[in-house]
């Protein structure tokens, strides 16, 4: 049975959903990429045009264009986001009107994870955000009546009829609409808009073609949001080499997304493809060898043969250049016996459907995207799509399985803080204002603790900028906690691994102390002092004091040197004119923060230096080679005070 009803006009889409579902709209969409951002907003309009009408909508991570501040940054980054996202990429408009602050009385937004950052400045979105455990989403919507789903899928024609793939978010709504089932609730009005480039995955992520109510496929589509990718420092790349020697052989491996991400792939890389460089910068960083200590007895130093499971809820670009290298390859099977079979190296290798990779939903480059078309095209067991309560946790029928799937398991997440006694700090502040979202770091580090040789790993940057200058990310204790002490386990930092599972209170704190950056030890060993944590006898050992940015620049310096750790480790968006004037916005933004950076601003514009070869260019590319207004004339100053300073 085909849809009821198919459209191609969005607006005629929209206005046949009000008039069906009547003046309230409940609306539930998958977070992330599976967002059908031009229905939604066709749906937001309608609300806007009559406000007797209301919309309640129920997501997560509603993805934005970023919107640059006038001046130098617009300039730069106009052309790089219109080249990137495409002019005809659409935002959705209630994010944008919410942190605006411009959401109509008659529209509730409610988030469970938002995009970093983005809603700090919201009073409707911090009071109307849910904090969840990713997996108890499905559970809490059925109490919320919801009347429709909406969601972007892809679509086969084949012999046997039309069929649909949920394709990168099969993660929620499967479980949801069987709780609804569960619960005797009449099923929600079901919307499929497709996306002609959203890749087809089946398995799990493909249901049949009476699955929706009704089908819209707009004539033109805009391109898919791609995560543009991030540069890695020396910083990062420590905190990612310290733990791809935590990550065993034949293990399962679970990360998150972003640059601490892309610094233990390319950690995990270096440590198959050019062991011995690998092992040469990881003994330079661990001149005491606790790394190597740790590795020796739940990671490993070579070279991966039998190869890693990946079963995250989030697939990212990482599994796509770790499945390409040879390191995610080992293959699971959704049946007991064949994995019992697999994990005593008794069953064949041309045995079936087994998977290497597991994810509820995916979001990453373009390149990420073709690549799962591709694979799921040549290898369909390869890559298994599926609802989020088959990854982030073990529960249920299939808590054998899935803990012998994920043997040997690591879960590497970020998190902003931790404190001294083992407590982690994700997703808000000390005053409650939310930055992200719980999401599913919890789910992992729970399962770590249930897996018999499962380990959780948050790691975090020893220290941040601020308006105050740099302060430290492990404090005593702090007033939003993310991961409770109770479930500490390894904490990583640029500066070392700190092994946390099973620790007294005063042991913990030694640990952590031993990762933090000097600057701050001091005061941190007081604190821990005044309140009876540690002994008062303790004394910091000299090694501790050497943990400071300059030294570890030093220890990664020939590394770098050598191309093993390059600025961009997985290729730039950036063009190489846009390379080159980055570190100038860059120093411009850091020097404007402080009394002390403005003046060197004030010096370096009043005196410029002389102008380099490839000047021309670069204000030809930020537009400012023939200045005619003066704002514009004082903006190409600054740039080229910016790019004519002499750098360090």
């Amino acid at each position: 049975m085909l849809p009821e009803q198919r459209f191609t006009d969005t607006d005629a889409c929209a206005q046949l959903i009000v008039e069906r579902l009547g003046a309230d709209l409940r609306v539930a969409a998958p977070l992330g990429l599976g967002k059908p951002h031009g229905l939604l907003n066709a749906l937001y309009a309608l609300m806007q045009a009559d406000t007797w009408r209301s919309m309640t909508l129920y997501t997560a991570l509603s993805l934005m264009r970023p919107q640059p501040k006038p001046g130098l940054e617009a300039r730069f980054l106009e052309p790089f986001l219109d080249r990137h996202f495409g002019n005809d990429y659409v935002n959705p408009q209630y994010a944008v009107d919410q942190i605006n602050g411009k959401l109509p009385p008659n529209v509730a937004v409610h988030e469970f994870y938002m995009q970093s950052g983005a809603y700090l400045n919201s009073p409707s979105a911090q009071r109307d955000y849910i904090s969840q455990n990713y997996t108890h989403v499905a559970r809490d919507l059925v109490v919320q009546d919801i009347n429709l789903l909406v969601q972007l899928v892809s679509r086969h024609e084949t012999s046997d009829g039309v069929r649909y793939s949920l394709s990168c978010n099969p993660d929620l709504t499967l479980d949801f609409l069987d709780r609804v089932k569960a619960a005797g609730k009449q099923r929600p009005l079901c919307v499929a808009v497709v996306h002609p480039a959203l890749p087809y995955m089946g398995g799990h992520a493909e249901v049949p073609q009476d699955f929706f109510d009704i089908e819209l496929a707009p004539p033109v589509s805009p391109r898919l949001f791609a995560v543009p990718r991030l540069p890695v420092d020396a910083s990062e790349y420590a905190i990612g080499l310290h733990a791809s020697a935590l990550v065993k052989d034949g293990g399962c491996l679970q990360i998150g997304i972003g640059a601490l991400s892309d610094a233990l792939v390319k950690g995990l890389l270096l440590r198959h493809q050019d062991n011995v460089a690998w092992r040469k910068v990881l003994l330079a960083l661990d001149k005491g060898g606790h790394t190597h200590s740790l590795a020796t007895r739940m990671g490993g130093l070579a070279s991966f043969r039998t190869g890693l499971y990946g079963a995250s809820e989030m697939v990212l670009d990482g599994f796509m250049h770790l499945a390409k290298a040879g390191v995610i390859k080992r293959r699971s099977w959704d049946n007991l016996a064949l994995e019992r079979a697999s994990a005593a190296g008794r069953l064949a290798e041309d045995v079936p459907g087994g998977h290497y990779l597991r994810g509820a939903f995916f979001l990453g480059t373009r390149d990420l995207y073709d690549w799962m078309e591709v694979t799921a095209g040549s290898d369909p067991d390869a890559i298994d799509m599926c609802r989020v309560s088959n990854v982030n946790q073990l529960y249920g029928d299939h808590q054998a399985l899935a803990m012998l799937q994920r043997r040997g398991a690591r879960f590497f997440n970020t998190c902003m803080m931790a404190t001294l006694l083992g407590g982690a700090v994700s997703d808000a502040l000390e005053d409650g204002e939310v930055v992200s979202g719980v999401g599913g770091q919890y789910n992992f580090v729970a399962m770590a603790h249930e897996i018999p040789d499962g380990r959780s790993v948050l790691m975090l940057r020893a220290t941040r900028k601020s308006k105050n200058g740099i302060e430290t990310n492990i404090r005593w204790n702090y007033g939003a906690m993310t991961i409770p002490r109770h479930l500490r386990d390894i904490v990583i930092s640029e500066y070392g691994v700190a092994d946390l599972r099973g620790k007294t209170d005063s042991e913990c704190i030694e640990a952590m102390l031993a990762i933090s950056d000097a600057r701050f030890i001091d005061a941190l060993t007081a604190e821990a002092k005044s309140h009876g944590k540690i002994a008062a006898d303790f004394k910091i050992p000299d090694a501790w004091r050497q943990h400071r940015p300059e030294n570890l620049r030093e220890a990664l310096a020939s590394a770098i040197r050598k191309g093993l750790l390059p600025t961009y480790p997985f290729g730039t968006d950036f063009t190489a004119v846009e390379l080159r004037i980055l570190p100038a916005l860059e120093w411009l933004k850091s020097a404007s923060s402080s009394w002390k950076g403005r003046w060197q601003l004030l010096k370096a514009v009043l005196m410029p230096g002389e102008p380099n070869a490839e000047e021309p260019a670069d204000l030809e590319r930020m537009g400012l080679n023939a200045p005619s207004t003066l704002s514009d004339r004082l903006q190409r100053r600054l740039l080229q005070a910016a790019l004519r300073r002499k750098r360090p």
